[in-house]
């Protein structure tokens, strides 16, 4: 059964060369996992501090290895909590008026 988990990441405070390279990489790689729906959402904090995550998977391990995948994990240690659930917009039912 797959489970919702958060993932929270304290960002550098200074971004050198070799993170802000990687930026385009990461979104590339995050975008392909949202379509998949590994990831269902990615917020960066306003002062560019923290980032938060909500990932889908069977285990903590498995939302791990999903991290990994991630450019910029080389950069951040990630804080990870199990959910009970999570629910979004996006996610009630929509009626078509056809």
């Amino acid at each position: 059964m797959r489970k919702a988990f958060m993932i929270e990441f304290d960002l550098p405070q200074v971004f050198t060369e070799e993170f802000m390279a990687l930026i385009p990489k990461q979104r590339y790689v995050l975008n392909e996992l949202m379509s998949r729906g590994e990831v269902q959402s990615y917020s960066l904090a306003l002062d560019r501090s923290r980032l938060w995550m909500i990932a889908v998977g069977q285990t903590e391990f498995e939302v791990m290895e999903l991290i990994e995948q991630l450019p910029l994990s080389i950069f951040m240690t990630p804080d990870i909590s199990e959910l009970m659930f999570h629910n979004t917009a996006s996610l009630s039912l929509e009626f078509s008026l056809n």
